[in-house]
C-alpha cells in the first residue's frame, strides 16, 4: 500500500442552491506520497508539465457527493507535478466541485446548515 497525505484548501464557495440542495466550491488538492521507482540524484526537485500525469500512478481520489466537477484548464491544465530526488511526488489541483447537501429548511431563517466536503479513493 502507498501511503498518500492529502491537504486542501477551499479557494471559495462560489454559490449555495436552497432549491437543488447543493453547494459549489473551487479548492485546490494536494497530495503527496513516494514512489521508490521515481528516485533521481541530484538535490533540487523537478516540476513536470501538467501533462505528463497520464505517465505516473496518481491517487484515484474523488469527491464524495459530487454532482458535477471540472478541472481548471485556462490557460493550460491547472496541474502541478514536482518530483524530489527520494521519490517524492507532489501533485496538486484546482476543481471546481458542485457538491450535494440535505438541507433540512423547517426552522427557517432561524435554521443553521451543516455541508461536508469529504474526498475518497477508490481501493481496488
Amino acid at each position: 500500500p502507498v501511503s498518500v497525505g492529502m491537504s486542501m484548501d477551499i479557494a471559495s464557495i462560489d454559490t449555495i442552491s436552497e432549491i437543488n440542495m447543493d453547494y459549489t466550491a473551487t479548492i485546490f488538492l494536494r497530495q503527496r506520497w513516494t514512489d521508490e521507482r521515481l528516485c533521481f540524484e541530484g538535490n533540487k526537485s523537478l516540476s513536470l508539465d501538467g501533462r505528463l500525469v497520464e505517465m505516473l500512478w496518481v491517487p484515484d481520489t474523488f469527491i464524495v457527493d459530487s454532482k458535477k466537477s471540472f478541472l481548471h484548464d485556462v490557460t493550460v491544465e491547472n496541474r502541478l507535478i514536482r518530483i524530489y530526488p527520494n521519490g517524492t511526488v507532489l501533485y496538486a489541483i484546482r476543481v471546481t466541485t458542485t457538491v450535494s447537501c440535505s438541507m433540512d429548511l423547517t426552522k427557517y431563517p432561524m435554521d443553521k446548515q451543516t455541508c461536508t466536503l469529504q474526498l475518497e479513493s477508490c481501493k481496488t
